[in-house]
Formats: C-alpha cells, sequence, structure tokens
C-alpha cells in the first residue's frame, strides 16, 4: 500500500502526467489539497475528467488531518493530489516526512510549479534569490519579511519572486497591485529606500495556462493594470544580463 503525492501543474485537468493520472485512477482514495494554491478549473471538472471520486482536503485536513491520510495509506492506496508539484509548500513536505517516520511506502509524482513557469518572463531561473510571500496587511499589520527579503536580494544582485497570499476559504486573492501597495506601505515604515515608484518589476497572472499575462514596467505603472483573475505574483529583478533585458522588454 502506499501513499502517492501527485503534482497536478498549474492549469486544469489536462496538466496532469500520465503516471500521475494512471495512480489516481488505481487508488482507493483521493484527496486533493486546495488552500496553498488554486486551479483554473472547477473542483467538479478535475473529478469528472479523472472519473473518481475526490475528497477536497482543506487547511485543516492538510495539517492537523494528514495523520489520518498517512494512516490510511498503511492499508490502501492513497493519492495526495497537489496543485503545482508536491515540494511547492511546506505542508506537502510535512506529509512525506510523517508518511516515511510511519513505515508507510510514499511515492511522488512532479510537475510544473510557479518555481519554474517564472521562466517564461526571460529570467534566468538560477538568478532567483530567496522567494517570499506578502501575505495581506490585516493579518501581519507590521510585516517586514518581503521587504528584508528584497533587501538581501538586492545585495546580491538577484532576482525577487513575490508569491502573493490567498484565502481560498473566503474567495479572497491579492492581485499585483494590492502586494504593491503593501510593499509601499512598508517602505514607508521602514524608510530604507528598497523600492521606489520607478523601480523596475514584472508582474504575471495564471502562469502556466493559456491566458497567461506578463507585464514588465515600473511599480508605478503596474499598480494601474488589471491583471484579471487569479493567480497572481510579483517579481523584481535585481541585477540582468543583457539577454534578460531584451527579453523582459517583450513583456512592456
Amino acid at each position: 500500500m502506499t501513499l502517492y503525492i501527485i503534482g497536478l501543474g498549474l492549469n486544469g485537468p489536462k496538466d496532469i502526467t500520465m503516471k500521475g493520472l494512471e495512480l489516481v485512477k488505481s487508488c482507493d482514495e483521493v484527496y486533493l489539497e486546495r488552500y496553498t494554491s488554486l486551479l483554473q478549473c472547477s473542483f467538479h471538472d478535475l473529478a469528472k475528467f479523472y472519473d473518481k471520486e475526490i475528497t477536497l482536503a482543506d487547511r485543516n485536513t492538510s495539517e492537523q488531518g494528514m495523520e489520518k491520510i498517512v494512516k490510511q495509506a498503511k492499508t490502501e492506496n492513497v493519492a495526495f493530489l497537489v496543485i503545482g508539484d508536491p515540494f511547492s509548500a511546506t505542508t506537502h513536505t510535512a506529509i512525506f516526512k510523517m508518511a516515511k517516520e510511519n513505515d508507510v511506502n510514499v511515492e511522488v509524482i512532479h510537475n510544473s510549479s510557479i518555481l519554474t513557469a517564472i521562466g517564461q518572463t526571460g529570467l534566468q531561473l538560477y538568478k532567483f534569490g530567496k522567494t517570499t510571500s506578502i501575505p495581506f496587511l490585516d493579518d501581519f499589520p507590521q510585516l517586514e519579511t518581503p521587504y528584508r527579503i528584497l533587501q538581501q536580494n538586492q545585495e546580491i544582485g538577484a532576482h525577487t519572486l513575490m508569491l502573493l497570499d490567498i484565502r481560498v476559504d473566503q474567495d479572497q486573492f491579492m492581485t499585483v497591485s494590492q502586494a504593491i501597495e503593501i510593499l509601499e506601505n512598508i517602505e514607508s515604515r521602514i524608510g530604507e529606500k528598497a523600492i521606489n515608484d520607478e523601480i523596475l518589476a514584472i508582474g504575471c497572472a495564471r502562469l502556466g495556462c493559456d491566458d497567461f499575462i506578463i507585464k514588465t514596467g515600473t511599480l508605478k505603472h503596474l499598480k494601474d493594470i488589471d491583471f484579471g483573475k487569479p493567480l497572481h505574483c510579483l517579481i523584481i529583478p535585481g541585477k540582468m544580463h543583457f539577454s534578460e533585458e531584451e527579453i523582459i522588454k517583450m513583456w512592456t
């Protein structure tokens, strides 16, 4: 019996790998983790395409209830579906670790994630520094972490990927404009000039999907752009090679 942690990719039902699909169809129970990211299709579309009943795993099920999932995998084949790649969030590392510690056979089926899809901007992946997240300020009114990580990356000329907060249960997804406003709020409090209106940035929406958007411009300019439905992310480039500069101009 095995726990299969299966990446679904970034778009819809057909992004799953052939191996992943075969395993989903063969499993006794299938869980879908639905709070660290968002699929560009409905839950019902996914279940219909897989021809399989799927149990939604919210934050409580995935974090506090993972013990139940691991225990179930001792006697049944269980699939734990993850949007993007299985190891794009720490929750999924935790369930992998728990399975190993409990002598449960576990197999990981990888897929694309935002950490690779950002290469479409033209920035070279190996030149990205630390990735950071921007949460809503009402949860963290004295937020500094994304600002500090940006500073650290700026010191070594690295690009900074900022993942924007989501609240799936409240149908609330941070936009590029909101993220920029939060960075401006931090700048106004800290005042160390890590950002300004004219700093170059790249706003992205729905990378990995047919209707993706990539826009290059100053923070002031990007703040006025409607990037449409989620998910969004924000990139502040570091020192760029001329070939990177040439490609990102395509998105101006």
